[in-house]
């Protein structure tokens, strides 16, 4: 039996920190407003002109392939998760894997919204288990501030920028990634989008004025999907594998509101300990927040550790991933 397990990770945030004391100047909020609904102090912005999702990506993933001592001849693919690629093609993924010198893979990009991640992780695990390839890069790249419009209190406070990356390989010990549960609820659509750019409206003079090519979000709606939805999907998981929340060691959901945070949190009876946290530095990254987390904090986790990941996004998108620590 062949398992695909975690054998490294590394992040990329930019040096540019934009606080809630800067979005005060900017639009009709303040520190306390921020802090007290999204518990957000600060995020990071990329600044380097010209440059978007796949700079970071290939900041992350060259950290990573560094940190690893790994051949980039011998990474097999490239799976990028992101919704804010470059270019709407080619593929910010395969923009990723020349940027790093990854002649001998393939690489491609999915676009699953703040679940990016997890479903990137199953992607790749699933190449792993079926030994089609042996070493698999998943990243999130994220350039979140290319959609927030800095003129919407309600939005603009939330988004960061930043890069993830993971290296997966084989092994045949009972660690790794074990089981995800993944669902999608296309009713959500209406709550959470970018409106034109697309091909049902696409760019024009009158979208640009109607600021439609920025993130629109029904907060409250939102807030309780997600909260519902990861809930149910860490249970199902945990469930389907025969632990409890005290088995868990680590409880790692998608970074988006503190109070998400708290709401799952609670509500899965899960110690506060053991719920791994970093939005107040970063804001909500998207597909990237996940991975940016277990960075930050990977010298805490240890193998055998057992960790639950959850994340929601817009579609709606939702699941819950178990994972053995292998390192």
């Amino acid at each position: 039996m062949i398992n695909a397990k975690i054998t490294g990770i590394a992040s990329f945030v930019p040096e540019f920190k934009l606080t809630n004391d800067d979005l005060a100047k900017m639009v009709d909020t303040n520190d306390e407003w921020i802090t007290t609904r999204v518990g957000i102090k600060e995020r990071r912005i990329l600044k380097e002109p010209g440059a978007g999702s796949s700079f970071m990506g290939i900041k992350a993933v060259s950290k990573l392939l560094n940190e690893t001592g790994t051949n980039a001849e011998d990474i097999d693919l490239v799976i990028c998760a992101t919704s804010n690629p470059d270019y709407r093609f080619p593929s910010t993924a395969s923009i990723i894997a020349h940027g790093c010198g990854l002649n001998n893979c393939y690489a491609y990009d999915i676009q699953a919204a703040c679940a990016g991640f997890i479903v990137a992780l199953q992607s790749g695990n699933a190449y792993i288990k079926s030994g089609i390839y042996k070493k698999v890069v998943i990243v999130a790249a994220e350039m979140m501030s290319s959609m927030t419009d800095y003129q919407d209190r309600n939005t603009c406070p939330l988004f960061g920028d930043a890069a993830a990356a993971v290296l997966l390989e084989p092994t045949e010990e009972n660690i790794g990634i074990i089981d995800g549960v993944f669902h999608v609820n296309g009713e959500g659509l209406q709550h959470l989008l970018m409106k034109a750019g697309g091909s049902v409206s696409p760019a024009s003079h009158e979208t640009v004025d109607a600021r439609h090519h920025y993130v629109y979000q029904e907060g409250r709606n939102v807030y309780k999907h997600a909260v519902t939805d990861m809930v149910e999907s860490s249970k199902d998981v945990m469930t389907r594998n025969g632990i409890t929340v005290e088995d868990v060691d680590w409880f790692i959901p998608h970074q988006a509101n503190l109070r998400i945070i708290e709401a799952v949190g609670g509500r899965l009876g899960i110690d506060e300990n053991k719920v791994l946290v970093n939005i107040q530095h970063y804001g909500n990254t998207s597909a990237a927040s996940i991975p940016l987390c277990l960075d930050e904090y990977k010298n805490k986790l240890k193998k055998g550790d057992k960790l639950v990941l959850t994340a929601f996004g817009a579609g709606f998108t939702w699941g819950a991933m178990y994972i053995v620590w292998g390192n």
